[in-house]
């Protein structure tokens, strides 16, 4: 599969979470969506956004940077948000049944470079940056090599 890759520059959080909400409608069981980024460059933010817009009834959605995974139901199928910062080993992100996850549930995950080989090939991978003359914009890099991608991106347009 060739890489793909395409570069937007979200100028506020509500453009942020816009096209979360967005992203978040395409979405179904067995979409892996790799956030990266430094701490504060929104990937919480984004992945809250996201979360949320697909509820029946929006609710507090707390990073899972203690708890590791939270999981949601929601109408789409179940959505696996897992923060993997404090993980040193991958043999944990499999006592966490994330990898059957990746077959039956929407998996949003933060820190993804701790999966290793345990990275999916068929994940979406959103890289935010801060830019440094504003404390509101983020470039958004997203990059994919999974033919679904395309279509469900034409919201990043």
């Amino acid at each position: 599969m060739t890489p793909h890759s395409r570069s937007i520059t979200l100028n506020s959080p509500e453009e942020t979470a816009e096209l979360a909400t967005a992203l978040g409608a395409k979405l179904l069981p067995g979409d892996i969506v790799l956030l990266e980024g430094e701490i504060g460059s929104g990937k919480t933010h984004f992945a809250r956004s996201l979360i949320q817009s697909l509820m029946i009834v929006p609710e507090d959605v707390p990073s899972p940077t203690f708890t590791l995974v939270q999981a949601y139901d929601s109408p789409s199928g179940d959505i696996w948000h897992c923060d993997l910062y404090r993980l040193s080993a991958v043999e944990e992100i499999e006592e966490l049944g994330l990898t059957e996850a990746f077959d039956t549930a929407i998996c949003l995950i933060e820190w993804p470079g701790k999966l290793g080989p345990l990275t999916p090939t068929n994940a979406l991978t959103l890289h935010l940056q801060t830019n440094p003359n504003s404390m509101e914009k983020r470039q958004l890099t997203l990059c994919w090599s999974d033919p679904k991608w395309p279509q469900k991106l034409e919201c990043a347009a």
